[in-house]
């Protein structure tokens, strides 16, 4: 199996770009790392790519290997990408909060799909009730690999390697690093690149309100790719030098202005680390240079999003905050 051939030589070396219409009065430099433009539609390629690419390497995955992995979207379409074009099998566990546009691209790329149904009844959420399922089913198959995003050090690897030489080889200097928090892998590959260089680049982790990563206490969130269920291994809390915590509506919000200012169409996770640079503007020293990590693409949310109808079923009328 090769891995570094065909349409898998497309994933990294996204545009950086700057923002320049965003926020009024805006005194920083502020880019933005459109990882929507991987071939998969996010910055979960990188990762999928590193984490096959080693299990090939280290014997653990052969031709007959079947890839189990939990997602609520956009790891599993990387990894049925992947996995359909090298002929691997792959199962993608997802709950009810999984898009049904999402369920369908998964599925084009051949991809058996196994619903969760009901959350871990101790929290409420779906996240532990997944990974419940991807361990029953790897007791009843005997070739198998579980990439397991949350702990494998190749997530983060990914964006040391990848996400952050780009970035710095694009701009020398850095002065804040804006990185939405799920699986952490970003995150983590951002703050080891910035320790192991010596830079001074602080980094703000961007978490949603009712994600546990940073806070005990769990809550409904129905913007999918950024918070989770439980804290993962790769969390780098020592290493923070600031925590945002959004709300869905701040997401929305943000998502809404990037489309409007900047002729963008991001997903959630996006709109949330803008909503999260507006926050921390205040304390942003003149001409600081700023990064944004936009990690998905908006095509997927145009029934939630970007559907005047959705949200004001969800939140009333709040199209004034845009």
């Amino acid at each position: 199996m090769n891995i570094d051939e065909g349409i898998l030589t497309a994933i990294g070396h996204t545009p950086l770009v700057q923002l320049n219409k965003i926020f009024e009065n805006q005194s920083m430099k502020l880019f933005a790392k459109l990882e929507f433009l991987n071939p998969g539609g996010s910055s979960k390629d990188r990762p999928a790519l590193f984490m096959i690419r080693e299990g090939i390497k280290s014997g653990e995955i052969q031709k007959d290997t079947t890839i189990i992995e939990s997602s609520s979207g956009n790891l599993g379409i990387s990894l049925a990408k992947i996995c359909n074009y090298l002929g691997l099998k792959f199962i993608c566990v997802v709950d009810p909060k999984t898009t049904e546009l999402n369920l369908n691209i998964l599925k084009a790329f051949n991809a058996i799909v196994e619903i969760v149904k009901k959350p871990e009844p101790n929290t409420g959420e779906f996240l532990p009730a997944r990974i419940d399922k991807v361990n029953e089913l790897r007791k009843k198959l005997k070739n198998h690999f579980w990439p397991n995003q949350y702990a494998n050090p190749n997530n983060s690897k990914s964006h040391y390697v990848m996400t952050m030489n780009e970035i710095f080889m694009d701009l020398k200097h850095v002065d804040y690093m804006f990185c939405a928090v799920s699986s952490c892998g970003t995150i983590r590959g951002c703050v080891d690149f910035i320790r192991d260089h010596q830079l001074k680049t602080k980094v703000v982790a961007v978490d949603s309100i009712g994600s546990v990563i940073f806070k005990e206490s769990t809550g409904q969130r129905l913007i999918p790719g950024i918070g989770a269920g439980l804290v993962p291994a790769l969390c780098p809390k020592e290493s923070i030098h600031h925590i945002v915590h959004v709300s869905d509506l701040d997401c929305i919000t943000g998502c809404r202005h990037l489309i409007q200012e900047e002729s963008i169409l991001a997903g959630g996770s996006s709109g949330a680390v803008i909503a999260a640079v507006n926050k921390l503007k205040p304390i942003i020293p003149k001409d600081s240079t700023c990064v944004a990590i936009f990690p998905d693409r908006g095509d997927r949310y145009l029934e939630t999003i970007y559907s005047d109808e959705w949200v004001k079923k969800q939140y009333g009328e709040v199209n004034y905050f845009w």
